[in-house]
């Protein structure tokens, strides 16, 4: 499962010690060994899981995959991200 959402403040605020990914406009396939947060910087993109369900984030979102997802990745604008695993 995906999902996206816009975060509250706070939510927010415990990204600060998150790790930080970038990656240029592209696609590509991703499977998820554990589950994943994401707090979107920059940039925009579409997560497609193998039953066809999609998901647009763009900054400013918070992004959520669960451990196990299968999806395509397709960066439309260059993205930059905090995330963690668990």
């Amino acid at each position: 499962m995906m999902k996206v959402w816009k975060p509250t403040p706070e939510e927010v605020k415990v990204t600060d010690n998150w790790e930080t990914w970038s990656k240029e406009a592209s696609e590509f396939s991703w499977s998820y060994d554990d589950k994943e947060s994401c707090y979107i910087l920059q940039g925009e993109a579409i997560a497609t899981d193998s039953n066809g369900n999609s998901i647009l984030f763009k900054a400013g979102d918070m992004v959520q995959f669960d451990k196990g997802l299968k999806c395509i990745w397709k960066i439309k604008q260059d993205l930059k991200k905090k995330y963690k695993f668990g």
